[in-house]
């Protein structure tokens, strides 16, 4: 369902209204603000850490709630200034499993006027799959997207093309930010990493098993989507520094990946903060994301892939073009 933005000043001498898309995750909160045709008039990601301390509590912090609603109203004040008359908000795994979620969403709309909706893993993995599709070449028969979020990971196996067609699809109910509190590896720990490799494995290998993956493997595309592969892109390629955009569709063989992530596993919290590809907000949770993130690439036999920056934001843009068109 797509909403509309009620409470905006509506600037009648515009002959057209200007989209806009938020996905609220674990770890992070992003925005993206089109024009009627899709073109970027601005985006922005921030660390809202909305997911701290759920995987002990089953709830989300004060603190949390503070940050999340913060960023919120921040994006409703954005959106207006930009003359958004049409968005949609999703949340996901973190809004998935709190038991005050209801509080959190209600909180929100009071205070910002943005209406969240909490969308289910399998809609999730399908929209982040519509918006990396524009980083597969039309040449490829399938393609496999994961999406490594603070709280939860989708993996899912379609068909290519514009609309592509699922044909499995698995969340594994770990994420960075849920794994490096439940496994405590803020920095590297073999036992303590064997125990998340380990219960990671069991789920990657449910979807091998259930999507029978390997047959399909060398017609498909593998790409990546979140800051995880992007950074790890980064780094493979030695652009220096962390952009987001300039990372967009970097591709490596896993080969070159592992080896980056053997690196990384060697540095403590402050090298991890200190790099200019990490950073002090990402440094805690990195650890867990490049162990999740090497484990399903390993058990799914791929030797390349793909890095992804378009994912549900691309796709929920594209939804309302649509929509503005008819």
């Amino acid at each position: 369902m797509v909403n509309a933005i009620n409470f905006l000043e509506r600037d009648d001498t515009m002959d057209k209204e200007n989209l806009a898309a938020i996905d609220l995750g674990t770890n992070s909160c992003r925005l993206r603000i089109t024009d009627a045709k899709g073109n970027v008039l601005y985006h922005e990601a921030v660390t809202v850490k909305l997911g701290e301390g759920l995987y002990e509590s089953g709830n989300f912090s004060e603190t949390a709630i503070q940050r999340g609603v913060s960023c919120l109203v921040n994006f409703s004040e954005l959106m207006k200034s930009y003359h958004v008359g049409h968005y949609r908000a999703v949340a996901t795994a973190s809004c998935r499993k709190a038991q005050n979620s209801n509080v959190f969403i209600k909180m929100v709309q009071e205070l910002s006027g943005i209406k969240l909706e909490v969308i289910s893993a399998e809609e999730e993995a399908l929209l982040n799959l519509k918006g990396a599709i524009l980083n597969v070449p039309k040449t490829a028969k399938y393609v496999l997207l994961y999406d490594l979020g603070g709280g939860s990971t989708e993996i899912i196996l379609a068909e290519n093309g514009k609309n592509p067609t699922e044909i499995y699809t698995l969340s594994i109910p770990w994420g960075a930010r849920t794994a490096s509190e439940a496994f405590d590896l803020i920095e590297y720990d073999e036992e303590k990493a064997k125990k998340l490799e380990a219960e990671i494995k069991t789920h990657v290998e449910e979807f091998l098993q259930n999507s029978e993956f390997l047959m399909y493997l060398p017609q498909c595309f593998c790409v990546a989507t979140s800051s995880t592969p992007l950074r790890l892109l980064s780094m493979v390629n030695k652009i220096g520094y962390y952009d987001m955009d300039i990372a967009d569709g970097m591709s490596a063989s896993t080969a070159q990946i592992d080896k980056q992530i053997d690196e990384i596993l060697q540095m403590n919290l402050e090298q991890l903060m200190k790099s200019p590809y990490i950073g002090e907000n990402r440094a805690p949770i990195f650890v867990a994301a490049c162990i999740i993130f090497r484990t399903v690439y390993k058990i799914l036999q791929i030797k390349n892939l793909t890095a992804s920056l378009k994912g549900a934001q691309d796709a929920i843009i594209d939804e309302l073009e649509q929509k503005w068109q008819n």
